[in-house]
C-alpha cells in the first residue's frame, strides 16, 4: 500500500532535522524559514520484532519489511492558506499525505531563531490549525455552491448532500478540525471526497532539548493540556539526539548510546510506530526459504482483500487462506512442525486477518 505521512509544523522546529534521522536522506536543515521549498520525500521502513524473528527462525534469501512514505513539507506560517510564505504549494502537498505529523518546538536556543521571536507552542499549534482550517472551509464553500446549483433540479440525495455540506462548513467556522465531526455516511464521503486538510488523523511530535526528552518542560506541559480534548498522540522526541543515532555505523554503538541517554529505544521507533498505527494499520507476513515478508494492510481486512496487496490476481482468484498465529508459529519454530501440531487454519473469505498472521494464500485464475 502506498501509505505516506507528511511531517508539518512552523518553520524553524526541526521538522527536517527528524526526517533526515527518519529515512537518512540529508534534506536540507538550515536555521533560516524556507529551507524546505519542496517536500522531501523518503522511505522508511517500520521496526518490527517480529519480523527479525522469523528470520531467525526460517533463514530466507531475501527479507521485505514493511514501509511508510515520509514527506518533509516546508514550514506554513500565518496567512499560508491565503499563499503567505508560498502558503498554496504547501497546503497541496500537505493534501496528498495520509496523516500528519505535526512538529512543535519544545525547546529553548537563543542560537535557532524562530519566526515569531518566541517560543510558545500552543501559539505554533493554533497558526498551523488556523491555517489548514481557512483552506477547508474555502474548499468546502466551493463545493458548496456547486452543490446548490445541483439541487436546483430538486432531487432529494442533492438536497440532502446540500444540507450535509452546510453541516461541515459549520464545524469548520467553529474551529473544529473535520476529524472531529460527527456526521452520516455521506458526510464521511463529502468529506474523503474533498480532501479536507483536518479531516486526515494527526499525532503532534515535541522536539525538545536532550534534558526533556524523558520528562518533558514547561512547553510540553503546555501543548499536553491544549491538546487533550483531541484524543491525539503526543510524543517527546529530541531532534538533535535522533540525528546523532542515525549517524552511528552498528546496532551495538546505537544501543551503547541509547542506555547512556537513559532511552530504550530512538524516538523515531516510536514514531514511526505511532505513524503505522494512526493510520489504523495491521501487518501480516509471509514466510518461505526465498523470502520472508511483512505486509501492511488496513485493520479489519478480509483474506481476500489481504491477498490483494502481494497481486490482485490473488484477490480475484482467491480460493482459501492458510493461516499461522505468529505465537504458534514461534513456539513450534516452523510451518512443519506447526503443521505437524495441527494448529495451521484453513480459512475462506470472510476471515478477518489478525495482526501478526503467517499467511499462504491459495488461488486460481
Amino acid at each position: 500500500m502506498g501509505l505516506q505521512c507528511g511531517i508539518v509544523g512552523m518553520p524553524n522546529v526541526g521538522k527536517s532535522t527528524l526526517f533526515n534521522a527518519l529515512t537518512s536522506a540529508k534534506a536540507l536543515a538550515a536555521n533560516y524559514p524556507f529551507a524546505t521549498k519542496d517536500p522531501n520525500m523518503g522511505m522508511i521502513t517500520v521496526p518490527d520484532a517480529r519480523l527479525d524473528k522469523l528470520v531467525e527462525l526460517v533463514n530466507p534469501k531475501n527479507v521485505v519489511p514493511t514501509t511508510i512514505e515520509i514527506v518533509d513539507i516546508a514550514g506554513l506560517i500565518k496567512g499560508a492558506s491565503k499563499g503567505e510564505g508560498l502558503g498554496n504549494q504547501f497546503l497541496a502537498n500537505i493534501r496528498e499525505v495520509n496523516a500528519i505529523v505535526h512538529v512543535v518546538r519544545c525547546f529553548d536556543n537563543d542560537n535557532v531563531v524562530h519566526v515569531d521571536g518566541s517560543i510558545d507552542p500552543v501559539r505554533d499549534k493554533e497558526v498551523i490549525d488556523t491555517e489548514l482550517l481557512l483552506k477547508d472551509i474555502e474548499t468546502v464553500e466551493k463545493r458548496l455552491d456547486k452543490l446548490k446549483k445541483q439541487a436546483k433540479g430538486a432531487k432529494k440525495e442533492d438536497i440532502h448532500l446540500v444540507q450535509v455540506a452546510e453541516d461541515v462548513l459549520a464545524h469548520l467556522n467553529n474551529m473544529e478540525p473535520a476529524r472531529s465531526i460527527q456526521t452520516s455516511d455521506e458526510g464521511k464521503e463529502l468529506i474523503k471526497d474533498m480532501f479536507l486538510l483536518t479531516s486526515k488523523p494527526i499525532i503532534y511530535v515535541c522536539n525538545v532539548d536532550e534534558a526533556s526528552v524523558l520528562t518533558g518542560n514547561v512547553h510540553t506541559e503546555r501543548l499536553k493540556k491544549a491538546i487533550e480534548k483531541e484524543e491525539a498522540e503526543m510524543l517527546l522526541i529530541s531532534a538533535d539526539i535522533e540525528s546523532e543515532i542515525a549517524q552511528l555505523d552498528t546496532k551495538e554503538e546505537r544501543t551503547d548510546f541509547l542506555k547512556e541517554m537513559g532511552l530504550k529505544e530512538p524516538g523515531v521507533n516510536r514514531l514511526i510506530q505511532a505513524s503505522y498505527h494512526l493510520l489504523h494499520l495491521i501487518t501480516y507476513f509471509t514466510a518461505g526459504e526465498k523470502e520472508v515478508r511483512a505486509w501492511t494492510i488496513v485493520n479489519g481486512w478480509k483474506a481476500p482483500e489481504a491477498a490483494g496487496v502481494i497481486h490482485s490476481d490473488f484477490e480475484k482468484g482467491f480460493i482459501r487462506a492458510e493461516v499461522i498465529r505468529y505465537a504458534d508459529y514461534v513456539k513450534y519454530g516452523s510451518e512443519h512442525a506447526v503443521k505437524e501440531a495441527g494448529k495451521m487454519a484453513v480459512e475462506g473469505k470472510d476471515y478477518v486477518v489478525q495482526d501478526g498472521d503467517v499467511m499462504h494464500f491459495r488461488f486460481n485464475v
